[in-house]
């Protein structure tokens, strides 16, 4: 596996922010990730005639920065795109942008055997979700945080659950940060959103440990986005929208092996 970047990201400055991650200071503009190659403010919305995904090459690469990347499912499963971030790159900023504009019930997606290693079991014995969504208990990260709900607190919780580092006595349950159980065989074994995290952060040689949450309209009934409502939001952001099943496909051809990092591709900058 290739790494594309050796530290974690932090969220830049409006000074010296790279072209991906350029938000103004009285955030009219409140995307911590890539705001339209600098543009100050976010383009028109608007959906090709004829749909198409990025190209994969380009959301990996934008991956391995700490951006968040768009992810469909199937049509025909939950019809849904979850925004997806590495969780070791997540900052309050980040953080606090990425509850704005989902539903906001964030989620993180860890292997059995890191949820094994933090003593964290699944939510119920008998799980009976339409889609088997491995939910388990709820947790909290003990240092450093005060209600376990503000964007500090959850990106926190969340780096921490990253870090090989952290031990179960370091987390509180239940809390406020919704760890998923991913299947070992990844997306070629389960063609979900907690696979397709998981799946993201192996491919770019990052910690095993993925960000996500439903992306919802900003209308009056908070409506579930679906998929040229993603691709406008995409669009809007600046933001590479790929599918689940496009991760499985560079599984399979490719295994576990990322591009080769580009000149676009970036050391993340410090505030």
């Amino acid at each position: 596996m290739i790494a594309f970047a050796s530290h974690p990201a932090s969220f830049p400055s409006p000074k010296d922010a790279p072209a991906f991650a350029k938000v103004p200071a009285n955030d009219t503009n409140p995307n911590p990730l890539n705001v339209n190659n600098g543009i100050s403010t976010p383009v028109a919305p608007s959906v090709a005639e004829s749909f198409k995904f990025d190209d994969m090459e380009e959301a990996l690469a934008a991956f391995s920065r700490g951006e968040f990347l768009m992810v469909m499912d199937d049509e025909g499963r939950e019809n849904e795109g979850d925004l997806i971030t590495a969780a070791d790159k997540i900052t309050t900023e980040k953080m606090a942008w990425f509850i704005k504009h989902t539903s906001g019930y964030v989620c993180i997606s860890l292997p059995q055997s890191r949820l094994d290693e933090l003593d964290i079991p699944m939510m119920v014995p008998n799980n009976t979700d339409p889609h088997r969504t491995a939910y388990t208990h709820t947790v909290d990260y003990k240092h450093g945080t005060t209600t376990g709900i503000s964007a500090h607190d959850r990106a926190l919780t969340a780096r921490m659950l990253a870090s090989k580092n952290s031990k179960p006595e370091d987390f509180s349950r239940p809390g406020h940060m919704v760890p998923l159980r991913a299947r070992p065989g990844g997306t070629i074994q389960r063609k979900g959103h907690t696979e397709a995290a998981i799946d993201l952060c192996r491919i770019t040689d990052q910690p095993l440990a993925g960000l996500l949450c439903e992306v919802v309209n900003d209308d009056e009934q908070g409506t579930m986005a679906r998929r040229d409502d993603c691709r406008r939001f995409a669009d809007k952001w600046g933001i590479k929208m790929i599918s689940v099943d496009m991760i499985a496909n560079w599984r399979a051809s490719h295994g576990d092996s990322a591009p080769a990092p580009t000149s676009e591709t970036s050391e993340p900058q410090e505030p």
